[in-house]
């Protein structure tokens, strides 16, 4: 995986328009479905007639338990059509740079399983410069994601792995580019 610029006004724009209408999709197909199941399906002996209900009372109890299974049915039938409208959209160019972050996120968390491994393996006498590659990716991510998200919080954190990390690179008279990193190289971990 390759770390690409992104501009952070157009992937949190993208990001907070794709969240609104998932939401909004989620919501709207969730009514519909329950009631079109509940429609279909459902018992019509328990539901009170029009005789029966006075302008005051409740539904009846065992009505609503009955539709209950047939909303979560709904609401299970409108996540799985938002989750495959979004499996569908995501290599669409508008979802690039949202995909993009989400991609990279996934890398730094297999990543992060190994972490304690790979820093081992990069702080060992015997160098192991595929550790060092893995750590100068997971570093340089975590910045870009951390800057994109606006996480200011951990980032004296994080400045000060990288600036112990190049002194690292540098006393080994190494020069390592994030474009080095291979996924592949984690099976080592």
């Amino acid at each position: 995986m390759k770390l690409k610029e992104i501009e952070k006004t157009v992937y949190r724009k993208h990001l907070n328009i794709i969240i609104v209408g998932f939401i909004a999709s989620l919501l709207t197909l969730a009514l519909v479905y329950g009631q079109g199941l509940i429609m279909l399906f459902a018992d019509n002996a328990l539901l009170p007639n029009s005789a029966n209900v006075g302008s005051g009372e409740m539904v009846n109890e065992a009505a609503t338990e009955s539709n209950f299974r047939y909303n979560f049915m709904g609401v299970l039938l409108a996540l799985l059509t938002c989750v495959f409208a979004l499996h569908r959209l995501r290599f669409s160019a508008f979802f690039s740079e949202v995909y993009y972050v989400w991609q990279v996120k996934q890398q730094q968390n297999f990543i992060y399983r190994k972490l304690k491994k790979i820093k081992a393996a990069a702080e060992a006498e015997d160098v192991n410069v595929n550790a060092l590659i893995i750590l100068n990716f997971y570093y340089a991510s975590l910045k870009q994601v951390y800057l994109l998200d606006d996480n200011t919080l951990t980032m004296s954190k994080l400045n000060t792995d990288i600036n112990e990390l190049n002194i690292r690179l540098e006393n080994l008279n190494l020069t390592l580019s994030t474009d080095q990193f291979e996924p592949s190289m984690l099976a080592d971990f």
